[in-house]
């Protein structure tokens, strides 16, 4: 059967995996800005916020590839119209990827103050380190639970679902946000950074409990583990440590990008905090269409459907760039007023508006690499992928950094190594799609 690559149904599959996948950007952010507006230490909040969003962002990314293994592997048996032999594979692999969670915290809460310090915070930043860390890691179980349900509904061509539960828990937590922040005079105290901990972890909480609701009652997808283990659990595993290994390889990136923004002291980390999360905000975005790339390409490999494969590499290819586009655009013509969104502290303003037109100009480029990314993804190419974040994490993002910052370019420094890091991600993806489907397109035409 052809599958459908028009720009109608990319849209059915992009715009509500767009819409799901800004929620945990807006989260972040709405943690940003209304943190950075506090009128108690509100610097030293924005910055321990962005801190230990890194480092909750790196266990996120790194346990929750869990996602794109479940979806890759449900969309080539969907394509490949065998959906049924792989009913029990979901159930065991949240399993494993839920008990992960919990060894994740075992291994991190006694010791967060040591992990804060490798990232260089200190004095007041570090206590509020602590004590955000300390209560939203009791989220991360819920959330990986939520990130392989989101893999099971994208496998099987579905993405309005996970934008349904993704908006009720950004509702959830910018509620909670406002209330546990700034309290509500004679009945809940106002908690600070320990109140937008809290409002994260119930929006989990709920987004936890509604997509298992859903699960069971809009698929046949079942959560009951049985053993043995199903055959495919050693391909999904192998997809998933390849994938653990790429992001271990991205959040070096990441590390190294905050800590060195950190030692420049707190008005810079808290500049870098709100750029980041801005940035992760547009690739969220652009992540809309690159999860239609991974649906439909896992469907269309498994249908050994290569042309399409091809013509849908082009047209996610062209929106991707125009999404990006319409993003920098939009960015520049509102450049002064985002910046007092988050803070109206003069000098992270100052350093803020320094960089961000380098941020903005990256988008475009950011678009190209994330579509691709998103089609190996769904391909099942982990392997690949792993090596090529190696490659650009070792010897692109560090050594630029580690020249930029020579030339104590500051916040520069780390925005010139990201986009070149981008970069590097993004073209041999394109040349190795080429190099492959190119002739087998032509090979299926000949046959």
């Amino acid at each position: 059967m052809v599958q459908d690559i028009s720009l109608k149904n990319i849209n059915r599959l992009a715009i509500p995996a767009l819409i799901a996948g800004v929620a945990e950007p807006i989260l972040s952010i709405t943690d940003t800005a209304i943190i950075g507006n506090m009128d108690f230490n509100a610097t030293e909040s924005l910055a321990a916020v962005g801190i230990v969003g890194a480092f909750i962002s790196m266990l996120v990314w790194v346990f929750g590839q869990i996602r794109s293994a479940i979806s890759s592997i449900l969309s080539q048996y969907l394509g490949a119209n065998k959906i049924d032999e792989v009913k029990e594979l979901p159930a065991q692999a949240i399993a494993i990827v839920v008990l992960g969670s919990l060894l994740v915290i075992a291994l991190t809460y006694p010791f967060s103050e040591y992990i804060f310090q490798l990232y260089n915070a200190k004095d007041l930043v570090l206590e509020y380190c602590v004590d955000y860390f300390n209560i939203r890691i009791f989220g991360f179980p819920f959330a990986l639970l939520v990130f392989a349900i989101f893999g099971v509904f994208r496998g099987l061509q579905n993405t309005f679902i996970p934008m349904i539960i993704a908006i009720i828990g950004t509702v959830v937590n910018i509620v909670l946000d406002v209330i546990f922040i700034y309290g509500i005079d004679g009945w809940i105290p106002a908690m600070h950074i320990k109140g937008a901990a809290y409002a994260s972890v119930c929006a989990q909480v709920t987004m936890a409990i509604i997509s298992v609701v859903l699960l069971l009652r809009k698929t046949n997808i079942k959560l009951k583990i049985r053993l043995p283990f199903h055959p495919e659990i050693r391909r999904l595993l192998n997809m998933v440590g390849n994938l653990f290994v790429r992001t271990i390889a991205l959040n070096i990136a990441l590390y190294f990008a905050t800590a060195y923004a950190t030692s420049y002291g707190k008005e810079y980390i808290a500049a870098y905090t709100i750029t980041i999360n801005l940035w992760l905000l547009a690739a969220f975005m652009i992540d809309g269409f690159a999860s239609a790339g991974n649906i439909l390409s896992g469907k269309l490999l498994g249908a050994k459907q290569y042309g399409l494969l091809l013509d849908l590499s082009r047209k996610l290819l062209l929106y991707g760039l125009v999404t990006g586009l319409i993003m920098a655009l939009t960015g520049l013509l509102l450049y002064s007023f985002i910046g007092k969104i988050f803070t109206q502290e003069v000098l992270v303003l100052e350093e803020f508006y320094n960089v961000f037109w380098l941020v903005l100009l990256s988008l475009p480029v950011s678009a190209v690499t994330f579509i691709f990314d998103g089609m190996f993804k769904g391909m099942g190419e982990m392997k690949y992928l792993r090596n090529v974040l190696i490659f650009s994490t070792a010897l692109v993002f560090l050594p630029s950094l580690l020249v930029s910052d020579y030339f104590d370019l500051k916040l520069f420094a780390i925005w010139i190594a990201f986009t070149l890091w981008i970069i590097a991600r993004g073209a041999p993806l394109i040349i190795k799609f080429r190099k492959t489907f190119v002739p087998l397109s032509k090979k299926a035409v000949e046959g």
